[in-house]
């Protein structure tokens, strides 16, 4: 092998070197969102959200690099960001954009079918992902949190009935309540107060005495609960709180109005 030949030996050994670097960090463990939630005094996870297929436009004019730093600072646990752009006006970017200006744990908020979705998510720099039941078989669904969890992803799984309790296994982090319906796009908080006792029998959550949930370290590697969509009042928060959710995922309470942040700072305050 003369010298030209080792040369370019070398340079192909550095560069595979740089790649599997680079693979390493893109699938190194990201910000916890369950440690976050379980840590959090609110358990709010304020979302990013310009248009709905049911009520249309709700901010269309707001940047993400203007919100996203505000809900961090004015007391989120984590964010959510819609990146599905035909009916939610959303885009992948948006992660891409405001990562470097917010360290608190992002969520993909999409329709994810397709591992590709998975890595998408990674490279942009989400740390949890949402793999919602109703679009996913319970094989397709555990096949996605094992590849989600490989890219260090945590995994939201959202349900909306007791017939999709049996999507909830030990592997999942974050087991979200969706109050909204999503074949007729009606919500009804009343949802995640019936399904609150099956999740946490399901979860093999215990409580206290006092009724609430037990957040011992014995079970900090349970599922943490959250209730999704139809959020507005403090007092049904605190509800929620005291029927065993950590987290509550909140959007158009806060981009319908002119300033984001400071409509979060408001009800937080009221909290």
């Amino acid at each position: 092998m003369d010298n030209q030949e080792l040369h370019l030996t070398d340079v192909l050994s550095d560069i595979i070197k740089t790649k599997r670097e680079e693979l390493a960090a893109l699938m190194a463990p990201k910000r916890s969102l369950r440690r976050a939630l379980a840590e959090s005094e609110t358990g709010i996870i304020a979302e990013f959200k310009r248009k709905s297929p049911s009520k249309g436009w709700i901010h269309a004019d707001v940047r993400p690099e203007e919100v996203v730093p505000a809900y961090a600072a004015a007391g989120a646990a984590a964010l959510s960001i819609l990146t599905d752009e035909p009916y939610f006006g959303g885009s992948l970017d948006y992660i891409r954009r405001v990562r470097p200006l917010v360290d608190i744990p992002i969520l993909r908020k999409d329709f994810i079918i397709d591992p590709f979705q998975l890595y998408q998510a990674a490279e942009a720099g989400a740390d949890a992902v949402l793999l919602i039941a109703a679009c996913l078989s319970r094989n397709a669904c555990a096949a996605l949190t094992a590849e989600a969890h490989r890219l260090g992803l945590e995994v939201l799984l959202e349900i909306h009935s007791p017939e999709e309790l049996d999507y909830v296994t030990p592997e999942v982090d974050v087991v979200g309540v969706n109050n909204r319906h999503l074949g007729t796009f009606v919500t009804d908080v009343q949802t995640s107060f019936d399904l609150a006792p099956l999740l946490i029998q399901r979860a093999g959550l215990t409580r206290r005495a006092d009724g609430t949930p037990s957040t011992t370290p014995a079970h900090a590697t349970r599922p943490i609960l959250i209730s999704e969509s139809g959020l507005s009042d403090p007092a049904t928060v605190r509800r929620l709180r005291e029927a065993g959710f950590r987290g509550f995922l909140m959007g158009e309470q806060f981009m319908k109005q002119s300033d984001p942040g400071a409509a979060l700072a408001d009800f937080i305050q009221a909290l």
